[in-house]
């Protein structure tokens, strides 16, 4: 007999999680190590309790999914991350994605949905809903990660906001993707500007498009 799955869940919403954890302390494969109400507390019940698997909701207080899942997925490369939130907007999934996700699911999935994600993310592969499962892969093959060695100037956050710049999102698009503030990305924008001496915005999409960034 195989052991049980160890999984960590993370959202802010009490009713949720709990609900959840209920839910999946009724499987005999799937045992819950841990819960976290927020980004921080994930990442740090994630490395005391070391679980196969932590399922992730994306909008949460103090450190927020995206940033939970790429500290997670750089300090914890055993901990596979399965995103189990509200939104399925493109941006969202690429940035969850990116951040090292191994998986996709829209809440309202169906407890064996929930089952299987888990036990596929925990083995290793990557699974997304079924609303999603027409969309991934033209997403993934259209938009690969982006080239962080083209513009050796910027930080990782910068290249990543370039990047939906030259996709041709507006600031308040890029914030809502990223779950950061608007001001957040005004910031950063102003800063790659600067970096690289671009006079505006047009200049710095033809020069990211020019290193493949915005998905072509």
């Amino acid at each position: 007999m195989t052991d049980p799955v160890r999984v960590l869940i993370a959202d802010d919403h009490p009713v949720f999680r709990d609900g959840l954890a209920s839910l999946l302390a009724t499987q005999p494969d799937i045992a819950v190590v841990a819960t976290a109400a927020d980004g921080a507390e994930a990442v740090a019940l994630a490395a005391e309790h070391r679980p196969d698997v932590v399922v992730m909701d994306l909008q949460m207080p103090v450190l927020n999914g995206i940033d939970a899942t790429r500290r997670i997925a750089e300090e914890l490369p055993d901990v596979r991350v399965l995103v189990f939130t509200m939104g399925e907007e493109d941006g969202t999934v690429l940035a969850a994605m990116r951040a090292g996700a191994r998986g996709y699911l829209v809440k309202g999935a169906s407890q064996d949905e929930v089952n299987r994600a888990i036990s596929t993310v925990q083995a290793g592969g990557l699974v997304f809903g079924a609303s999603l499962a027409l969309r991934i892969a033209d997403l993934l093959s259209g938009s690969a990660a982006p080239d962080r060695t083209a513009f050796p100037e910027l930080t990782e956050r910068e290249i990543e906001i370039l990047d939906l710049i030259a996709a041709g999102k507006n600031n308040a698009q890029i914030a809502q993707s990223l779950f950061l503030a608007p001001k957040t990305v005004r910031n950063n924008v102003s800063n790659i500007l600067s970096k690289l001496q671009a006079t505006d915005r047009a200049e710095v999409i033809i020069r990211a498009r020019d290193a493949g960034l915005g998905g072509g």
